[in-house]
């Protein structure tokens, strides 16, 4: 498996990358940022380690970007800072995991190992055309659950029939009627106020920006969308 390591400081770099090359990992490691964005864009990745402190950015930058692209990959962050704020920030954006400087090497090769068992699981359910995994966000039709960042959503058999129709047509463009018809089973007789207060209800469970949603995306005059890119 290949796996991205980006952190200013060598002897740190180098590492980690020496305890993973022990465990048979293939390493791509970095010091400094834009040589890591390109290896992002040009390589195939199984998992990143990402330093939070970098010269010309930090780590929260390189990671929106990962998952801006949509790759699903587990990140990890490497940080000296211990506050909870940071380590929030980081995971609402996607990040998988914190590792506090200084740490244990065997530690972090256990945490690696774990992310990536975690992925594997999530990558094989993908294949599941009723597991729709993107940028975070979890929905199993089989099992009527819905997760983000991991957090399971409690949402009503409606509110998930709504949600899990938008997954399945991810990228496309869902009308009110459309919506409505499939998921109550009736004639639309302009219920679009009806969707309408369902979908601000997911996105509020969701912890959505009702202006810019990250997920459900309101196309105005057509209807409601995921976008996946």
């Amino acid at each position: 498996m290949n796996i991205l390591v980006l952190d200013d400081e060598k002897e740190i770099a180098d590492l980690v990358e020496l305890f993973l090359i022990n465990e048979g990992y293939r390493v791509f490691k970095f010091y400094d940022s834009q040589s890591a964005l390109q290896c992002i864009e040009s390589t195939h990745l199984d998992m990143a380690l990402l330093d939070v402190m970098l010269p010309d950015t930090d780590g929260f930058a390189i990671l929106r970007k990962i998952r801006e692209k949509g790759l699903r990959f587990p990140v990890i962050m490497l940080t000296a800072r211990v506050e909870d704020r940071d380590k929030i920030i980081g995971l609402s954006m996607g990040a998988d995991d914190y590792i506090t400087k200084p740490f244990n090497p065997l530690e972090m090769v256990s945490r690696v190992k774990a992310q990536l068992r975690r992925y594997t699981f999530y990558d094989n359910q993908q294949k599941n055309d009723n597991v729709f995994d993107y940028a975070g966000l979890v929905v199993n039709k089989d099992t009527h659950k819905c997760t983000l960042y991991e957090k399971e959503i409690a949402l009503t058999p409606i509110e998930f029939n709504i949600l899990w129709l938008l997954c399945e047509n991810a990228g496309k463009v869902v009308s009110a009627e459309d919506i409505f018809q499939q998921v109550w089973g009736e004639k639309y007789l302009d219920c679009s106020n009806t969707v309408m207060v369902h979908i601000r209800r997911i996105r509020e469970k969701m912890n959505e920006p009702s202006r810019n949603p990250k997920f459900i995306k309101t196309v105005w005059g057509v209807g409601y969308k995921i976008e996946t890119k």
